[in-house]
């Protein structure tokens, strides 16, 4: 293991604050011959890394394959909030889970932050782990009856210390009334990754990356096959890769792929109160503080970066992008005024499980030691915690009270989540109606340097980048997942797939699943 000069950001172009605030990441080896293992582990954001720690913990010997570097995915370009005020809100899970999994969806995210807490204390990670407040506050048009609702209700999930204010009075924004949720978290993540990656070294794991694993198949022994025709072989598998690549229609039903959008703006040290900040507007926005404790170029700084996220929209269905950007950008500046100057913009995408609440455990319709973790929604921190310790459990033969409540073949036949199956599905089917239409220009000549579009030839459709210099490159625009046709993504130059969440680089080359091969290149 070594240290890498420059970061890895390869699931989208725009620059996140952590990378530019991280100190350099360990990078590992290449996978170059057929290996074996207790448990193999695809992924390593922070729900691979925390599986393959735990599980070390247990003695067990641990594999980690990863196609990129660490946090080369979605884990580096989060927000990093460790929360049990959860997203769907306590009001929501009661209906839908009933007030006993209200309970254990608070006690397993509010285990998890400790967990996290453990791991930093145990392994003397210095990753700016801190208690701190959470806020949840009313958009312009909300009613303070949502709060009152939402208090009554986490009380009965067990957070009797949820208190509702007329304000948080706190420094640098007016919340109005809002309610405050106790000893919540945040950390950096990446620094908590690299200590986590080294803890994984020390205890004997293994960590390959730029080792794209292309079939997985459960069994005695469970195998995994990469690109290059290495084998390893396990007693389990644990597919940690937010999306699983290795499910290609069942769990793609449960749960739809979302863009969300964040900003990293300068305040002045001490201008906001350092807490955890959400709205309940729909899509909601979330706040959080960075603290810089050094410049780019060493010394101290006078300044801290406000991290704010919103503006979520399913991915490969926005024309736009920089316009949410924008919007973004305009909702904080109303309501910070202590902004100076924005300096990174970026892009994440996260998975929406229809019934509100994530997956962690076997994976449904696969052997019994085939495991995945996925459906993190705004909460891939915390659930990227639990889903590994639920895993563990189910592994090592110990019962796990959540573990029932996040199975990934559950089915919740509730109205409120059947409407969102459905509503989630038949927006995938009207997708597949651009496979009849025409293309977004009618020639090459119409696509401007550094940007894409889907053009219509003959009986299909081809994705056509021209780069800067004005050469053009062409792949299929039919992603090899299920089927769409995949659309330009102009803010992270990327092709993305409306349906299921597929990302591939301006060249075709695959970023994030479920497709787990490149777009077909045209000759």
């Amino acid at each position: 293991m070594s240290k890498s000069l420059t970061p890895n950001q390869s699931s989208g172009t725009t620059p996140t604050s952590w990378f530019a605030t991280a100190p350099s990441l360990p990078v590992f080896g290449v996978l170059e011959k057929d290996m074996s293992a207790d448990v193999v582990v695809i992924g390593a954001g922070i729900a691979g890394l925390t599986t393959a720690y735990l599980l070390g913990r247990e003695g067990k010997k641990v594999i980690v394959l990863e196609d990129g570097e660490i946090a080369s995915g979605e884990s580096g370009r989060t927000t990093a909030h460790l929360s049990n005020a959860l997203d769907d809100r306590y009001t929501t899970l009661e209906q839908l889970f009933g007030k006993e999994g209200a309970k254990l969806a608070a006690e397993s995210h509010g285990a998890a932050i400790d967990q996290i807490e453990k791991i930093v204390l145990e392994e003397k990670i210095d990753c700016d782990f801190t208690r701190l407040d959470g806020y949840l506050f009313l958009p312009q048009n909300g009613t303070e009856k949502e709060l009152v609702d939402e208090r009554e209700a986490a009380h009965r999930a067990g957070l009797t210390d949820v208190r509702l204010m007329p304000d948080a009075g706190v420094i640098g924004f007016e919340t109005g009334p809002c309610l405050v949720f106790p000893n919540q978290g945040q950390f950096h993540i990446l620094k908590y990754l690299s200590g986590l990656a080294e803890a994984i070294g020390r205890q004997g794991g293994q960590i390959f990356t730029r080792t794209h694993a292309i079939e997985v198949h459960g069994g005695s022994p469970a195998r995994v096959t990469t690109a290059k025709g290495h084998e390893v072989t396990a007693k389990a598998v644990v597919v940690a890769t937010n999306t699983p690549f290795n499910d290609r229609v069942v769990m793609h039903t449960k749960q739809g792929p979302y863009r969300t959008y964040v900003i990293a703006a300068k305040v002045p040290k001490g201008s906001v109160t350092k807490a955890l900040y959400w709205d309940t507007a729909d899509p909601y926005h979330y706040i959080r503080v960075q603290e810089v404790t050094e410049g780019p170029r060493g010394g101290q700084t006078d300044y801290d970066l406000l991290i704010v996220g919103g503006e979520d929209h399913k991915t490969g269905q926005e024309d736009n992008p920089e316009e949410r950007l924008r919007c973004l950008e305009e909702w904080a500046r109303a309501r910070f005024k202590a902004i100076k100057s924005i300096e990174y913009r970026w892009s994440g995408q996260v998975m929406e499980p229809v019934d509100g609440l994530a997956y962690a455990g076997r994976n449904p319709l696969d052997d019994d030691n085939v495991y995945i973790i996925t459906g993190d929604s705004g909460h891939g921190m915390t659930h990227g915690t639990l889903g590994p310790m639920i895993i563990t459990d189910l592994i090592q033969g110990r019962s796990n009270p959540w573990a029932k409540l996040y199975d990934p073949g559950r089915v919740t036949v509730k109205p409120e989540s059947a409407k969102e199956f459905i509503r989630e599905n038949l927006n995938v089917a009207s997708e597949y109606t651009d496979l009849l239409t025409g293309g977004d220009v009618s020639k090459e000549a119409e696509i401007e340097p550094g940007t894409g579009a889907v053009l219509r030839r003959g009986i299909t459709k081809v994705a056509v980048y021209r780069d800067e210099k004005g050469a053009t490159h062409e792949c299929s625009a039919i992603c090899p997942h299920l089927g769409c046709v995949v659309h330009w993504n102009k803010l992270e130059t990327s092709w993305d797939c409306p349906c299921h969440g597929s990302r591939f680089d301006a060249f075709g080359k695959l970023l994030n699943g479920p497709a787990n091969s490149d777009l077909v290149p045209v000759k």
